[in-house]
């Protein structure tokens, strides 16, 4: 792995929002940025008409602007610029699993709607080792000043969405890092439901079930969090266990948020990778960026 921070770009606003969040994030990391520009060679129309050269003079110069422009903006930022003809998808992947962080563009769907995730990011996610942040255009952030570097996002905390019962420590570290170095606090959510045993109608429920398993929840959601809690002391901490849903829960905390941090079960099937129903609902319904960390 190199320490480095990868961006895809194809000149859209899109990508230009990813690219002016991962130069923020790049410099918090004290790390350089790596412009990538991926030119498909599949089956679109638009592709198979362009030429290599061309095709290559055009990411070439949507490079070199993306790249004076950064550097008007952050004096101090080391960039880095690469075009490269493929899959789309294979290339990303293999930059995001060489970097640090990988970070793309995705369409908003307007003020609280979320994401648009298309086939490439959500096949990325899938498959990268890595943790990859999807940046709507409306969440740049702002230039720094004389290479000072700025906070990525919005004014907020770091949102964490937790499965307690069986917590991924690359999620809370992520999570907790991030927080740390753009001096915010993290919230972490935690969402659970009544056994299934019982079946989705409680109103018979004893009230001594919903005691117990809110009981067991908060004590494997503290358990969870004590080890970053003392890694980071100086984070301030705001624990959300109650009954509920979790891509819902996430969805509401987002809207404040600085950045939402969701987990990926490294895992295959028969089709490939997939991200999971909470990541992908957040992925489509979080107003701010969200980071996809996968773990095992």
């Amino acid at each position: 792995m190199s320490h480095t921070v990868t961006v895809g770009l194809d000149g859209s606003r899109e990508s230009l929002a990813a690219v002016d969040w991962a130069a923020a994030e790049a410099l918090c990391r004290a790390v350089p940025l790596r412009l990538l520009q991926a030119w498909g060679d599949d089956d679109d129309p638009r592709t198979r008409l362009v030429d290599p050269a061309t095709a290559r003079g055009w990411g070439e110069r949507t490079l070199g602007a993306a790249e004076r422009r950064l550097r008007r903006r952050h004096a101090g930022l080391d960039v880095e610029t690469e075009w490269t003809s493929g899959d789309p998808v294979e290339a990303l992947c293999a930059a995001g699993d060489e970097a640090e962080l990988l970070v793309l563009g995705s369409r908003g769907l307007g003020a609280l709607s979320g994401f648009l995730a298309g086939s490439v990011s959500l096949a990325v996610l899938a498959r990268t080792r890595r943790p990859v942040v999807l940046v709507r255009p409306h969440d740049r952030p702002a230039a720094g000043e004389g290479g000072a570097a700025p906070v990525p996002g919005p004014a907020g905390d770091v949102v964490i969405g937790l499965d307690a019962s069986r917590p991924g420590d690359e999620v809370l570290a992520f999570g907790f890092a991030a927080a740390d170095r753009y001096g915010c606090g993290v919230r972490v959510l935690h969402s659970w439901a009544v056994p299934t045993l019982y079946g989705p109608d409680v109103t018979g429920a004893l009230p001594m079930l919903l005691t117990e398993v809110d009981r067991d929840a908060r004590r494997a959601l503290d358990e969870a969090l004590a080890p970053w809690t003392d890694k980071y002391p100086g984070v301030p901490v705001v624990r959300a266990c109650r009954r509920g849903r979790p891509a819902q829960d996430l969805a509401e905390a987002a809207r404040d948020a600085r950045l939402v941090v969701v987990g990926r079960k490294n895992r295959r099937t028969r089709v490939g990778g997939h991200i999971g129903a909470v990541t992908h609902a957040v992925l489509h319904h979080s107003p701010a960026p969200v980071a996809v960390v996968p773990h095992d």
